[in-house]
């Protein structure tokens, strides 16, 4: 991320705390997906892929 990069989430009318807790978010997830994959977890059967209805 850029400087420029806040500053257009600020535009969209997000404050620092918007920004913060998004950022703690996405790290859990980017941390938690790599654990996963490292450790092969498979998706579960009763769950579709994204897009599939």
């Amino acid at each position: 991320m850029t400087a420029a990069d806040v500053g257009r989430l600020r535009q969209a009318g997000l404050d620092d705390v918007a920004i913060h807790d998004a950022t703690q978010v996405v790290a859990y997830f980017n941390y938690i997906n790599r654990v996963a994959d490292a450790l092969g977890v498979e998706r579960e059967d009763f769950i579709q892929p994204w897009g599939i209805l």
